[in-house]
């Protein structure tokens, strides 16, 4: 089983809702970067990527 916690899910919504990290980010008021370590956190639980990533140029 693995251990997630609501703020995963949390997280997940956000960033679906938003579209975007930035703006996932400073709705949970959280940098970009912290956000990005708990979705780098639950995707290894998973053992999975959980979102396309795209860069903007």
């Amino acid at each position: 089983m693995h251990n997630l916690e609501i703020k995963h899910l949390r997280m997940l919504r956000a960033i679906t809702d938003s579209g975007n990290m930035t703006r996932a980010a400073e709705k949970l008021c959280l940098t970009q970067s912290a956000l990005s370590q708990q979705l780098k956190d639950i995707e290894g639980k998973l053992g999975t990527d959980l979102f396309f990533r795209t860069r903007k140029k």
